[in-house]
Order: structure tokens, then C-alpha cells, then sequence
């Protein structure tokens, strides 16, 4: 016979057990959901050569995917930008990589002249000289002219995302280049640093293709992908004007506010 005390002690242990199984599950469904934002955030590096997955860096830039989804009422800034000069991105492709014909021992600076304004770049040559070569005959060829820096991070990462001739982020040259200068000095504790311009990839080795992206605050990422030049301090002005505009998703991923073209791209010898 059990007293009506021992029955009240029991369905209180029983209480007590079913809301830690709660809580316990609760605990599983938050830990999973993390699990995917951080592998989200993590590819958003990953560019062109047809995989923008990550929602960050990785080849296709899903139009459909979670993180591309306005939410139902984004705030959306003024646009900081001026309307982008007269003309159309030319469709070019190549099946081969271009002959390395920089002068690995000179000085190139790039010059990404956008409706922001001017960024302006030293191109490191000496450690990524496939790299530099590659958007020095890209440029040349006016690859980069009248294309829209298609995604903005301001969470997790802070970067804008560029070189896609598609503007969605599955575009590219039709050739990739190696990967470089993955032990940048620069590269401590697996941050990019603020200033870094790095390459965008598929998530696998050798991936790159035109894609890349400019940092404009450190940010935590596996040193995967070939840093290739330093943003100059007016460059940095224009990046944060276009990040303090934010994105179009509202949720720290997505197309930025600002109108991010890429007039004309030029690639000098010093």
C-alpha cells in the first residue's frame, strides 16, 4: 500500500525526470542548430568554380537557401552609393589558366574603382604570383568591369564578396588557379586580419577561380584561402561605409544595401 506522501514523493521524481528530458533534448536541438550556422558561417569562403555553398565562400550562392531568404521586415539603410557608370559585364571564359608572365620580383597594386568609391591595393606577388597574374590578365581584359560585389557578412565574418561576373556566386573564368601564401605571416591564430583580400574557393584545393572577397574586420577563418594583397587605409573607408549599410537578408548574410559595382578593375606594375 503506498501513502498518499510516498505517491506525491514519486510524481514529483517523476516531474523532475521528465524536465530534464526536456531539457536534455532542448539541449540536443540547440547544439545541432549551432552545429550548422558555424558550418555555414565557416564555407563562406568559398567561391565560383560552380560551388558558393557555404553561404560564404563556396561556389553557389543559392538563391533558395535559408540564409538568402529576406526576413519578413529587413532593415535596409540608405544606399551609400553612387549609380553605376554606363555598360555591361562582358562574357568571357577561358579553358586554361593564362601564362604567368608577371615579374614575380616587381610591385602590383590593384585599383577596384566601385560606386563606393576607390579601393585601392597592394597585390602580394612575390607569395601568390598565379594569383596576382591571374587578375592581372582578367583586368586587363575587363573581366571585372560593371560586376556587383554580390555578398556581405556582418556576422560571424565580416567580409564582402566580389568577382563574380554572374553577380550570384557561381561564376567564374572557366579555369582555376592554385592555391598560395596559405602561411602568410599575416595569417595568426586562423584569423584574417582586417585589410586581407583573399581568394574565394569551392571548399576544395586548387579551386580558385575570380571570386574573392576583402576583409574589413578580422575575421576567424581556417587558413584556406590565398591572401593576395593588403587594402589601403582609403579602401578601408569605402568597405566600411558599404558594411555600416548592412545586408538585405537582415539576418548578417546576404546581399549588401549598397549599390556594390565594380566600375573598372586595373592591375599596375610599380
Amino acid at each position: 500500500m503506498v501513502s498518499n506522501d510516498q505517491r506525491r514523493r514519486q510524481l514529483a521524481r517523476e516531474k523532475f525526470l521528465r524536465q530534464q528530458q526536456r531539457r536534455e533534448s532542448a539541449r540536443r536541438r540547440a547544439r545541432t542548430r549551432n552545429t550548422v550556422i558555424a558550418s555555414a558561417l565557416a564555407v563562406v569562403v568559398v567561391a565560383g568554380a560552380g560551388a558558393f555553398a557555404a553561404g560564404a565562400f563556396d561556389g553557389k550562392d543559392k538563391k533558395d537557401s535559408a540564409a538568402s531568404k529576406p526576413s519578413a521586415s529587413p532593415s535596409k539603410a540608405a544606399d551609400p552609393c553612387k549609380k553605376p557608370a554606363a555598360g555591361k559585364v562582358k562574357p568571357l571564359s577561358w579553358k586554361k589558366e593564362p601564362a604567368l608572365t608577371v615579374d614575380k620580383a616587381a610591385d602590383y597594386t590593384m585599383n577596384l574603382a566601385t560606386t563606393c568609391g576607390d579601393i585601392g591595393i597592394d597585390l602580394k606577388t612575390k607569395e601568390a604570383p598565379y594569383t596576382v597574374n591571374s587578375f592581372n590578365f582578367l583586368a586587363g581584359k575587363g573581366f571585372f568591369d560593371h560586376t556587383k560585389c554580390h555578398r556581405l557578412t556582418t556576422n560571424g565574418i565580416y567580409v564582402l564578396q566580389c568577382g563574380d561576373p554572374k553577380g550570384t556566386g557561381a561564376g567564374g573564368p572557366g579555369y582555376t588557379i592554385p592555391d598560395e601564401n596559405l602561411k602568410d605571416k599575416s595569417l595568426k591564430g586562423n584569423v584574417y586580419p582586417a585589410g586581407t583580400i583573399a581568394m574565394a574557393n569551392t571548399g576544395q584545393k586548387h579551386t580558385g577561380g575570380s571570386q574573392f572577397f576583402l576583409v574589413y574586420q578580422d575575421s576567424q577563418l581556417p587558413p584556406s584561402y590565398t591572401p593576395f594583397g593588403t587594402i589601403s587605409d582609403s579602401g578601408m573607408k569605402v568597405l566600411k561605409k558599404i558594411a555600416a549599410a548592412g545586408e538585405s537578408t537582415g539576418q548578417g548574410d546576404g546581399a549588401p544595401n549598397a549599390t556594390v559595382v565594380i566600375d573598372k578593375a586595373t592591375v599596375k606594375k610599380s
